[in-house]
Parts: C-alpha cells; structure tokens; sequence
C-alpha cells in the first residue's frame, strides 16, 4: 500500500514549499489543504474566517481530509491548526506517515508573510504561545519529527530518505 505523507507544523515552517519538493522527488500529487479549501470556496482563508468563522472552516478541513485519507499517493501539506482536530489528522493518519516538521517558532514568525494569515495577527509573543500550545498536538501525531533549521531542501532529503526506507520494510 503506498501511504501518503502528512506533514503538519506551524504556519510559516514550510509545509508547502517541502510538500512540493517531495512531490517532484517521489513522483507524487502534493495536496495543500489551505489551498484546496480556498479553490473550493472560491475565496481566501482570511474570508472564509471573516464571514463564517473558525468553525465553519475547521468543519471544511474535516470534510477535506476524509476525503483525501482514502486516496493514495499523495503529498499532503496541512494547514497549521488542522491536528488540533482529532478526528481530521486520524483519517489522514489511517493512510499517511505524518511528519511534523519543526522550526524555531521565533524564526519562523520573523519571516513570516503575514497577511491571509488570520491566526498570525497576535503579534510575535502571541505565535510564541500557539506553539507551545501546538507543539505537544504535533508530537502526539508525529510518526517523525523533522528539524527544519537547515532550510527546505534538507527536510525534504530527512523526509524522503525516512520513507523510502520505511516503505521498503
């Protein structure tokens, strides 16, 4: 059975630019649940948060990843908040070797593009907290847990050796 790869972390780690790389390498389809959300909707997180509030979007990400816990082959980015929900990050773990790649939360938010971030206007101390807040969610669902200091490229290399090397086991 050919798993997906998960990956989760705070907004700005790179999930995206990793997913994508990993994609490319391993010949797979990289699935951006923000992004997908956002094509469906027809407007941006910021709005959808706006108009509908958090839990009108969180329901959106559950009915997203029940859907792509039964595709194979993907590479799936996750949106920052999505292992906060139980239910959402256990399907995807049904089919999916989940790797939460982890960054200094301080640098990550000194280089974080903030606007269509709606979780990210608390300011530095505010992100701060979120991750330490976040940090035992994503250790609780994390198969592995992948530094991301030494930038994208070197996470997608730990992250392709890991499963080529767990796949073929």
């Amino acid at each position: 059975m050919e798993r997906n790869i998960v990956l989760i972390g705070m907004m700005g780690c790179g999930k995206t630019t990793v997913g994508r790389l990993l994609a490319q390498r391993l010949g797979r389809e990289p699935a951006d649940t923000d992004a997908l959300i956002e094509a469906r909707q027809g407007r941006s997180i910021p709005d959808i948060f706006a108009r509908d509030g958090e839990p009108a979007f969180r329901a959106m990400e559950l009915e997203l990843c029940w859907e792509l816990s039964r595709r194979r082959g993907l590479v799936i980015a996750c949106g920052g908040g999505l292992p906060l929900q139980a239910e959402a990050i256990a399907a995807l773990k049904e089919n999916g070797l989940v790797f939460w790649l982890d960054r200094d939360p301080g640098e990550t938010y000194d280089g974080l593009d903030l606007s269509g971030r709606p979780l990210a206007q608390g300011g530095r101390e505010d992100f701060l907290q979120r991750y330490e807040r976040r940090a035992p969610v994503y250790r609780r669902w994390a198969d592995y847990i992948i530094p991301c200091g030494d930038g994208p490229q070197e996470a997608e290399r730990l992250i392709s050796t890991i499963y080529l090397e767990v796949s073929q086991s």
